[in-house]
């Protein structure tokens, strides 16, 4: 196949990101499979005419059903609002088109299960966006516990922390409503660090956790765009329906200890994505603010040069790092989304299922409603009385 053509819903905060990708990495991999950005698809024909043309697509459509039935379409790539997932993963399977979806993958495991079935069935490859697996810190931090390095694992404790919504006067965006976001800092922070802690550590097998909605109310917006929103103070004001902030304490499938922490009512936070590992030969801490490093700690160094140590991933002994610049050199956000779509070109391209996949999706669906499960009837719940 010598393009891989794509057709993308959602033109906004993930839209920017996605194109951007797309279109790195003809010029930083150019032995991957090249995407060809066909056509991207929003409700509002004016605001996509110009994400259009900003972000280089060949053409536009306003109804996803037009977008999935091109035959000149292969990939559909969906990062709308998670309401829309399902019903637009399981019509673009049965289309036959390869998918993309955005976590979290669904409104609830029900419906992730059903895309996971729908795209099974039909034999079409399925990817989820975790892009934070793809940082090259975080794919060394991947291997020094696969190799045993860090010997048995103790403990992970993980936290995402923002701020962009402790002003109560913020509007009531979408994120903020459960009936289209599904959860607030739980689903869409949250979610990440679980999947974090799973690519990592292994599978869950018990949590128990706690939330609040500091902000009950606030005031209907007048536009919105990726995390910024604007509105009249004035306005009429609507229920904020999902969580502020979560935390919980898990056991992992292979004795280890978690807890894990999710919130936009951290002060100062602008996007803290953070873990810690402790094992029985070492340690390994990652901020996502410091998005090349990571800080290596091993128990066999010599005690007069005992600590941790800062590791700058930014040469070739590291993940992609190679098909960028110079060691010494960073990358940043951005570049985990191309290396997101290094994995899915590659594995369209090899005829295997891209990881993470949907798979992935649902078991991190599992985990946040265990997790709710846990707060609704406040005791620990195991992740097999989901299923």
């Amino acid at each position: 196949m010598s393009n891989i053509r794509v057709g993308m819903i959602g033109y906004k905060f993930m839209g920017k990101a996605h194109s951007n990708a797309y279109r790195a990495l003809p010029m930083f991999f150019p032995n991957v499979t090249r995407p060809q950005m066909v056509a991207i698809c929003g409700r509002d024909a004016a605001g996509v005419e110009q994400a259009r043309a900003q972000f280089g697509w060949e053409s536009a459509e306003t109804d996803w059903r037009n977008l999935i039935v091109r035959d000149d379409i292969d990939v559909v790539d969906i990062n709308a609002p998670s309401d829309a997932h399902k019903e637009i993963a399981i019509a673009a399977a049965a289309a036959g088109k390869h998918i993309f979806c955005e976590k979290p993958l669904a409104l609830n495991l029900a419906d992730s299960i059903d895309m996971l079935n729908a795209a099974e069935k039909a034999g079409v490859k399925h990817m989820v966006g975790f892009n934070y697996r793809f940082a090259p810190a975080v794919q060394l931090a991947k291997k020094l516990v696969s190799e045993g390095r860090l010997g048995k694992i103790f403990h992970f404790r993980g936290f995402f922390l923002q701020d962009w919504i402790v002003d109560p006067q913020f509007p009531l965006v979408w994120r903020l409503q459960k009936e289209i976001a599904g959860s607030g800092s739980h689903g869409d922070l949250g979610a990440h660090v679980i999947d974090m802690a799973r690519f990592l550590v292994g599978e869950f097998q018990e949590v128990i956790g706690m939330s609040e909605t500091f902000v009950k109310e606030r005031p209907l917006p007048t536009t919105m765009t990726g995390l910024s929103a604007k509105g009249d103070a004035d306005a009429p004001k609507g229920q904020v329906t999902v969580d502020d902030a979560t935390l919980f304490l898990a056991r992992f499938a292979n004795g280890a200890l978690g807890s894990i922490e999710a919130t936009r009512f951290a002060p100062g936070h602008r996007c803290t994505n953070s873990f810690e590992i402790n094992g029985s030969k070492g340690s390994i801490k990652f901020d996502f603010e410091r998005v090349n490093e990571l800080q290596v700690y091993f128990t066999d160094d010599a005690d007069d040069v005992q600590g941790f140590r800062r590791v700058l991933a930014t040469d070739a002994a590291h993940a992609y790092s190679e098909n960028w610049w110079p060691a010494g050199h960073t990358i940043g956000y951005e570049h985990t989304f191309t290396h997101e779509m290094v994995e899915f070109m590659n594995a369209i391209a090899e005829d295997r299922q891209p990881v993470p996949n949907f798979v992935d999706g649902v078991e991190c669906q599992a985990v946040l409603e265990a997790v709710d499960k846990s707060i609704e009837e406040r005791r620990w719940v195991a992740i097999s009385e989901l299923r």
